[in-house]
């Protein structure tokens, strides 16, 4: 995966992070132990903003109907965010041309689990294996107001996607009963799950301790035994070099 500056100053590039500051203020933090979650938030790589931009939205349709501001004036005139197609369409630009190997295209969108008030991302499959020119990231306001993205914050999060394996897939539908070893793994772990939540309601203090049953964090099925593939706790993304 390349990026290919087309001017000096294009924004950082950088692995995706597991932190998200509403995760941080839950109680005890307790949605950082949901792993999909942070797994997700660091699967793919962001392009972090080089200032502050402030877009308001008059819930007209025309181009002229969304005002953007900066807060740097060398990111002014549209260089870094712009009202382009009208309807409280946001427009970013990336400054970068991105290219993949064959067949592997590329997932543009929001950074995944960074709720915005009031905008919503857009998301695009870019076939970056050959496009021979940039992509923005467009963010749709969802009703009239004003918002504000940070400097550092991410406004765009890749995701390198194989097309040919996604639509090599062939999904089916089967009545569990069908396969008795997942049957018995659910009926175990559903078992045991009722078995644990009632302890808590009951401040068991083995249970209050523990506080949750970690099998999917530490990669055991409910009766110890390893998951058969390789589990992952934390990604290890590389930084672009360059």
């Amino acid at each position: 995966m390349i990026f290919y500056r087309i001017h000096d100053r294009a924004p950082q590039v950088r692995p995706g992070s597991t932190s998200r500051e509403w995760m941080d203020q839950t109680r005890e933090t307790f949605a950082y132990r949901c792993l999909p979650l942070t797994i997700a938030n660091a699967c793919g790589w962001e392009l972090l903003l080089p200032c502050d931009v402030e877009a308001e939205w008059n819930g007209g349709p025309e181009i002229s109907d969304l005002a953007v501001r900066v807060d740097a004036g060398d990111w002014g005139e549209g260089r870094i965010a712009t009202s382009h197609f009208g309807h409280g369409i946001l427009t970013f630009h990336t400054g970068y041309i991105v290219r993949t190997e064959k067949d592997v295209a590329t997932l543009a969108r929001g950074a995944p689990n960074w709720p915005r008030a009031g905008i919503s991302p857009l998301e695009g499959l870019v076939e970056t294996d050959w496009l021979p020119f940039t992509f923005t990231m467009n963010w749709m306001f969802t009703a009239p107001g004003k918002v504000r993205f940070r400097s550092g914050e991410p406004f765009c999060f890749l995701l390198p996607v194989d097309i040919g394996a996604v639509e090599a897939r062939e999904p089916r539908i089967m009545a569990i009963d069908e396969a008795p070893d997942v049957a018995a793994g659910f009926a175990e772990w559903s078992s045991l799950r009722k078995e644990f939540n009632a302890r808590l309601a009951a401040r068991d203090p083995d249970a209050a301790k523990e506080r949750w049953q970690k099998w999917y964090t530490r990669g055991v099925s409910p009766d110890g035994a390893p998951a058969p593939t390789q589990h992952r706790s934390k990604l290890h993304l590389r930084p672009p070099r360059g």
